[in-house]
């Protein structure tokens, strides 16, 4: 099985993608996606279709796993970040993934036994859960990582080590 995690953003987009082989577990890809502000809307978006579509193809991913968004202080971020959760809902439909959504607190409980932690504490617990990540990762990829893991623990046949 294989598992990719989105945190989507307009300027930033993380991701992480894990392959689970019986109990093992892998990390095959993780970083981000830079969408240049400079960039119209309708750029960015084509480009955020583009770079997952590549992601699902090449690593021949079967699930996607997204936190839920939630109406921070600008409700224009918060629909725009409806474009890009519809193109992963698009791209899940187009290659029959199996999606996972997780509300963010659900996310941090998951990961570090607290829904209100905050981003470090979410950071800290995913570098000690996946010790062989490059350290200093953008919020976004950890994040990213994060949602991943919820999305692995969701699965059936629970794993018992990273390789």
């Amino acid at each position: 099985m294989i598992i990719l995690g989105v945190d989507p953003g307009f300027r930033f987009a993380g991701f992480g993608v894990a392959k689970k082989e019986g109990t093992r577990v892998s990390i095959i890809d993780y970083g981000f996606l830079r969408l240049q502000p400079t960039k119209s809307l309708i750029e960015r978006t084509g480009l955020f279709h583009s770079f997952f579509d590549e992601k699902i193809k090449t690593h021949g991913v079967a699930h996607l796993s997204l936190e839920t968004p939630f109406l921070g202080k600008n409700p224009q971020n918060f629909m725009k970040l409806g474009y890009l959760r519809g193109i992963l809902y698009l791209l899940t439909n187009t290659y029959k993934l199996e999606l996972n959504e997780f509300a963010p607190r659900q996310v941090k409980s998951a990961i570090t036994g607290s829904g209100a932690a905050s981003k470090e504490q979410v950071a800290r617990v995913v570098y000690q859960l996946l010790p062989r990540l490059k350290k200093d990762q953008r919020d976004d990829v950890t994040d990213a990582l994060a949602v991943m893991l919820c999305g692995l623990w969701q699965q059936k046949n629970p794993y018992h080590m990273f390789k």
